[in-house]
């Protein structure tokens, strides 16, 4: 299954008229998460420590729609925390696609299979399963065993039954590179419409550091990984696959996503939270972004997550026609 056409048109028209507004910055995804509950505790994530006092709190479908207008992307991302858990998640979807916003809704898979009659099937619409490799080694991540099988079982219901479906894997420290080469064909075989990946960011609140990927280290997996000969379908756009093996840099540009949650838009980035504000434009100042990124912060060194450097790519391709031209063909493909 490839992506829809229609998602690529809007991704560009988002794009031109940003520009042509001259804003200094406008945010390319809306990073929704309605809870920050989840029915795992995988060893690189931090959202379950850092918000911990508020696991009780939901968003409400207006809070949700309202936030995705305040943004005003095509796309909206819809992660926590596990949003499956989320007892109104079909109704948000729901207004989302009817906004015209086009859903990337990511899950761990272990409640998909059960929750698939909640949602319409729609070409605005994608499961994004989180798999961090075959299953031993997934199981390990997430601490529970069987957890890489339910997910895969919900998978392959998923495409039967004509959802769009995407996987996602995050890259640590132990992350076995002879594994991922296999897991990524295995997937792939399932009829996903493509694999996304991305390296893990050293969160703060996770008690162990060494899970993470510094950033020479990063570049040397991703180069036996990412093979541009591969015909595997990568969803991540060709230019942030060449900034992950190292073949090019981009400054940080973290506001293209933004992240809404239970206690507001996260700032500075998905990764880093240092307050939340209310107001967008308190994400999008100038004197936020004086302060953050590689060379700025030292958080940021190591940082080569997709929100902060897929977006920076785009924005890199707007400038350069050439670029702009191999974008278009992956889109089409």
């Amino acid at each position: 299954m490839s992506r829809p056409a229609g998602l690529g048109v809007a991704v560009a028209r988002h794009l031109i008229a940003g520009s042509l507004s001259r804003k200094k910055r406008f945010p390319l995804v809306a990073m929704i998460e309605p809870l920050e509950a989840c029915n795992l505790e995988c060893i690189g994530c931090g959202r379950v420590r850092e918000y911990r006092d508020v696991m009780d709190r939901r968003l409400t479908v207006d809070e949700c729609l309202a936030a995705a207008r305040a943004a005003g992307t095509p796309i909206v991302s819809i992660s926590g925390g596990e949003p499956l858990l989320h007892r109104q998640i079909g109704e948000i979807v729901r207004a989302l696609i009817d906004d015209r916003r086009y859903i990337y809704l990511c899950t761990n898979g272990l409640l998909l299979q059960e929750s698939l009659d909640r949602f319409p099937r729609s070409r605005r619409l994608a499961f994004v399963v989180h798999l961090d490799g075959t299953a031993a080694i997934h199981d390990q991540i997430t601490q529970r065993p069987g957890s890489y099988d339910i997910a895969v079982s919900a998978i392959r219901e998923a495409v039967a039954r004509g959802y769009r479906v995407c996987t996602n894997t995050t890259l640590f420290h132990d992350s076995d590179v002879d594994d991922l080469n296999q897991l990524f064909p295995t997937v792939s075989r399932l009829g996903v419409e493509g694999l996304m990946i991305s390296a893990g960011y050293s969160y703060e609140d996770v008690p162990n550091q060494e899970v993470f990927l510094r950033r020479r280290e990063s570049i040397e997996r991703f180069r036996r990984i990412l093979d541009p000969a591969s015909d595997l379908p990568f969803y991540n756009n060709p230019l942030y696959l060449d900034f992950l093996r190292g073949e090019r840099t981009y400054d940080c540009a973290a506001w293209t996503t933004a992240t809404f949650t239970v206690l507001g838009w996260r700032l500075p980035c998905y990764a880093l939270a240092d307050r939340h504000v209310d107001d967008i434009e308190g994400l999008l100042a100038d004197e936020v972004w004086e302060a953050y990124g590689p060379g700025k912060d030292p958080r940021c060194t190591d940082c080569r997550m997709h929100s902060s450097f897929e977006g920076a790519s785009l924005l890199h391709a707007l400038r350069h026609p050439r670029e702009l031209l191999r974008l278009a063909g992956a889109v089409r493909r």
